[in-house]
C-alpha cells in the first residue's frame, strides 16, 4: 500500500530547487474523428485533438507516453477545447483532449463507451503519432475525472466497452489523475427526490449538493434511488481491484459541487486493494482548476499532475 500526500510544500520544494521547465514547440492536430454515432437520425462525429511536443529534428526518437484529458462540465457541457494541451505539450508530453456524448443526448454508459473508444483509437494509431501503447495516462476534472477513474478501474468490463471499433485493442490506461470527481453516487445525499423540472429546480436551488443532484440525475436518466443498478455500474469504486494502475486524487475542502468525501471514498477503496494512490487535499481550493492570477489552469496543479505522470509513466 502506498499513499502519498503532497501539498503546497511540494511545489515550494520544486521551485526552490531552481529547476527550469523546458518549453518545446507544439504541433496541434485538431478534430480527428475517433468514432461516430447516430442521434435523432443524424450521424455525428466524436472528435479529439492532439498536442504533440516537437524536438529539434521534428521527430521523437523514442515513442512518447500519452496523456488523455477528459473535460468536465457535468457530463452535459464544455468540450475538448477546455484542455491544458498546449501547456502540457510545451513540457514535453503528448496529450489527447477528447469530446464525448453529453447526457442530454445519451445517458450512461454512453460517456464511458466514448472514452474507451477514444483510448482504443489512439492505441490503434500509436505508430502514426509515435506513442508508446504501454504508457497511457488518463486525466480529468469533475465529470472528466469520473470517466478517467472508470478508465482506470474497469479494464475488462464488457458492458462498459462499447462498440466504437478497434475492439482488438485495449482500452486500458497505466495511470490516472482524478481532480475532484464523483466516485460513488450512492454516498451523496440528494438535494431533491422529485422528478427534475423547472419548478423543482427553483425550489431546491439553494439546497446543498443541488447541482450534483441535477447532473447525476441527468447522467443516469433518473435519480440514484430510481436507477440503483445503473448508479452502481457508473461508480468507479465498483470495479477496483489490485491490478488497477496508480492514481492521483486531488480535491479541495471548499468544493460545493462535489463533496470531498467522494475522493476520500475512492482513496480508501484503492488503499483496500493496495493500489498506489497519491492524495492531494487542498484546504483553500474550490471546485476549480483556475489559477489565482487568472490562469486557465493553475500552474501548481499542472506541476503536481505532471510530476505524478513522470513518476508513473516514465522509465
Amino acid at each position: 500500500m502506498k499513499i502519498l500526500i503532497y501539498g503546497v510544500s511540494f511545489l515550494l520544494l520544486l521551485l526552490s530547487s531552481g529547476c527550469q521547465v523546458k518549453q518545446n514547440e507544439v504541433r496541434v492536430i485538431k478534430d480527428l474523428e475517433y468514432a461516430s454515432y447516430e442521434h435523432q437520425g443524424e450521424t455525428k462525429s466524436l472528435l479529439l485533438d492532439l498536442y504533440l511536443p516537437q524536438t529539434e529534428s521534428n521527430q521523437s526518437v523514442e515513442p512518447l507516453p500519452l496523456l488523455i484529458y477528459i473535460h468536465g462540465g457535468g457530463w452535459r457541457e464544455f468540450s475538448k477545447e477546455i484542455c491544458p494541451g498546449k501547456i502540457v505539450a510545451e513540457r514535453g508530453w503528448a496529450i489527447a483532449c477528447i469530446n464525448y456524448r453529453y447526457s442530454t443526448e445519451a445517458i450512461f454508459p454512453a460517456q464511458i463507451h466514448d472514452a474507451k473508444g477514444a483510448v482504443r483509437w489512439l492505441r490503434a494509431n500509436v505508430e502514426q503519432y509515435n506513442f508508446d501503447p504501454n504508457r497511457f495516462g488518463a486525466w480529468g476534472a469533475s465529470a472528466g475525472g469520473h470517466l478517467s477513474s472508470l478508465l482506470g478501474t474497469s479494464e475488462g468490463v464488457a458492458n462498459l466497452e462499447g462498440n466504437h471499433g478497434n475492439l482488438n485493442y485495449s482500452s486500458s490506461v497505466q495511470a490516472v489523475c482524478n481532480w475532484y470527481a464523483p466516485t460513488d453516487f450512492t454516498q451523496v445525499k440528494p438535494a431533491f427526490t422529485e422528478a427534475f423540472s423547472p419548478e423543482v429546480s427553483q425550489k431546491y436551488r439553494e439546497t446543498p449538493w443541488y447541482l450534483y443532484t441535477v447532473v447525476t440525475t441527468l447522467l443516469l436518466g433518473g435519480s440514484v434511488a430510481e436507477k440503483p443498478e445503473l448508479a452502481q455500474a457508473a461508480n468507479p469504486i465498483t470495479y477496483i481491484d489490485s491490478q488497477d494502475p496508480p492514481f492521483m486524487v486531488l480535491h479541495g475542502d471548499l468544493d460545493k459541487i462535489v463533496p470531498v468525501s467522494q475522493s476520500e471514498i475512492l482513496v480508501t477503496a484503492l488503499q483496500s486493494q493496495d493500489v498506489p494512490v497519491t492524495f492531494v487535499r487542498k484546504p483553500e481550493m474550490t471546485h476549480s482548476y483556475r489559477g489565482e492570477d487568472g490562469e486557465k489552469f493553475d500552474p501548481e496543479l499542472i506541476d503536481l499532475a505532471l510530476d505524478f505522470f513522470e513518476q508513473t509513466l516514465t522509465p
